[in-house]
């Protein structure tokens, strides 16, 4: 936010380099960030399509696991598990959840223990 403040003030990478020389800035790096302030208007929006793309939660990675997440209808208890899951299609485990989650709206649940009810405790 200096730099652009500086920068809307009318000085160039050098003169901005040269106000604050405890920084120690790259005069590379500051003519970058005033030609962005001089073509977008600001130092912190960036452009769109910038930054790393997705490579985890594609669409075929985000079917595939919700494939094997749930159990098939025919047959309870086929889920896997999300380490066996991310070895299946070659994703972390941590973006399976995140998938599981985040794509698929779909939460674990865990069993809870609970009391066994005989026919002796029923009439009791």
């Amino acid at each position: 936010m200096r730099i652009q403040t500086l920068r809307e003030q009318g000085l160039g990478a050098k003169a901005i380099g040269a106000r604050y020389p405890a920084k120690k800035w790259n005069l590379n790096t500051l003519k970058s960030i005033c030609r962005r302030i001089d073509k977008t208007g600001s130092a912190v929006i960036r452009q769109t399509g910038s930054g790393r793309p997705k490579s985890a939660r594609t669409p075929d990675n985000v079917a595939a696991v919700g494939d094997m997440i749930c159990s098939q209808e025919d047959k309870p208890g086929t889920s896997k598990s999300t380490r066996h899951i991310a070895k299946v299609v070659g994703i972390s485990d941590r973006s399976v959840r995140h998938i599981a989650k985040n794509d698929l709206k779909s939460s674990a649940f865990q069993g809870m223990p609970a009391q066994v009810l005989s026919d002796a405790v029923k009439l009791k």
